[in-house]
């Protein structure tokens, strides 16, 4: 026996070949006590949760716990990326990065419950997932030990197989053609087509199909920035009204794309990914608040975002500076209450309009292109003169200094 046995190790679990591999190395050859945790983030039914608890037992674990991070997930992470429009390098909504770290929360949160003496996750070390959990546990739980098998023996897939066979592990050994995480802001898809920089995925590497024709309206209802009804259903939680945009949107075959990323070790990588409700509700919000927010709040809202997004992409959500950014973000919604109208077609949708009492675009005001009642042409006459006078002056400057008369 392990002189080990009673040490406790709390380890991230999916269910999957990689960290069933973990359960048996834990136990078998480390001598660890493993209690697993799954963090639900949006892309598990009650069935798979039951199927993955099942397959946790009989592998060995002394305890295992399913965490719904579906609600907490968006409160903590997807409200502030709404907010602010993120879309990595202006394609990809941070789908999977953003659930890494909702879910490294929760485990490290889990270590701290149980006292455990180390955590484990299946990770790489090829890779951004294992720098986000490494990077969280260092922060959250420094004096606990982070194990990680996978990595450490550089191991093969056909190594893990074979050593789960000879422990007489019985699951589906077959690997998937294409791999795939579903969460609540959009699906990965990896495969062979995005492991070189050329290549489209094929109709069947899709996980939600196209069965939709023709075309539908629907009416997006923001309050201070949240989406809050969807065609006048009103939904508990705007997490639950992602899910059911998604549903409306997805089998359009909206929002597929492929992202070419830079990872936080430094190459590049392509992967696929489906997130037809995110697209449609950050292109619906980005045009409200162009309507409704002024030209420096939209100006300072995109830098201010595009550093959050890939801070939080390379894992840095613990940063205090996160937070001050979320509270610029929160505080520039405070008047982000409208309707906004999308068309949903066959693989792409069109913004049709917004309504809002705080809209900007106000007839009272004068019409762009054609009048304006807020001021004359003399007006204009003098500003323009004054506008461009700190530049006028630099011009007559240089052309004298340059001997240029």
């Amino acid at each position: 026996m392990h002189n080990k046995m009673s040490k406790k190790v709390v380890l991230g679990f999916s269910g999957g070949l990689d960290t069933s591999y973990c359960v048996k190395y834990l136990t078998e050859e480390m001598g660890y006590e493993v209690h697993s945790i799954i963090v639900n983030t949006g892309g598990f039914t009650a069935e798979e949760l039951k199927q993955v608890e099942a397959h946790a037992h009989k592998l060995g674990v002394k305890s295992h716990k399913a965490v719904n991070a579906i609600k907490s997930y968006y409160d903590s992470i997807i409200k502030f990326l709404i907010y602010g429009n993120v879309l990595k390098n202006n394609t990809y909504p941070l789908s999977v990065s953003a659930e890494r770290l909702s879910q490294a929360l929760h485990i490290a949160e889990h270590a701290q419950e149980l006292n455990a003496d180390a955590v484990a996750h299946g990770s790489t070390g090829a890779g951004n997932d294992q720098v986000r959990f490494d990077m969280i546990f260092h922060i959250m739980i420094p004096d606990v030990e982070i194990i990680t098998p996978i990595r450490d023996l550089k191991l093969s897939r056909e190594e893990e197989i074979s050593y789960l066979q000879s422990k007489g592990v019985d699951m589906n050994f077959s690997k998937a053609m294409y791999s795939i995480n579903k969460g609540l802001w959009g699906t990965s898809v990896g495969g062979k087509e995005t492991l070189s920089s050329k290549g489209m995925l094929p109709e069947e590497a899709w996980p939600t199909k196209v069965t939709k024709t023709g075309q539908e309206e629907v009416k997006l209802h923001f309050e201070t920035g949240e989406l809050k009804k969807i065609n006048d259903k009103k939904f508990d939680h705007p997490s639950e009204a992602i899910q059911y945009l998604q549903s409306l949107a997805g089998p359009y075959g909206i929002g597929r794309d492929i992202h070419v990323g830079d990872t936080i070790i430094g190459i590049k990588g392509r992967v696929g990914f489906e997130a037809a409700a995110p697209m449609v509700i950050l292109k619906a919000h980005h045009a409200l608040e162009k309507h409704v927010l002024s030209k420096w709040q939209l100006q300072w809202k995109d830098q201010l975002a595009q550093f959050y997004g890939n801070w939080l992409h390379e894992g840095q959500i613990l940063d205090p500076v996160m937070r001050d950014i979320e509270a610029y973000l929160e505080n520039s919604q405070r008047n982000v209450t409208g309707d906004v109208f999308v068309q949903l077609l066959p693989y792409r949708f069109q913004i049709t309009g917004i309504e809002s009492r705080y809209d900007l675009m106000n007839s009272k005001f004068g019409k762009y292109g054609e009048m304006n009642t807020g001021f004359t042409g003399d007006d204009v006459r003098g500003f323009s003169k004054i506008f461009g006078n700190q530049t006028s002056i630099y011009h007559l400057v240089k052309t004298d200094a340059d001997g240029k008369h």
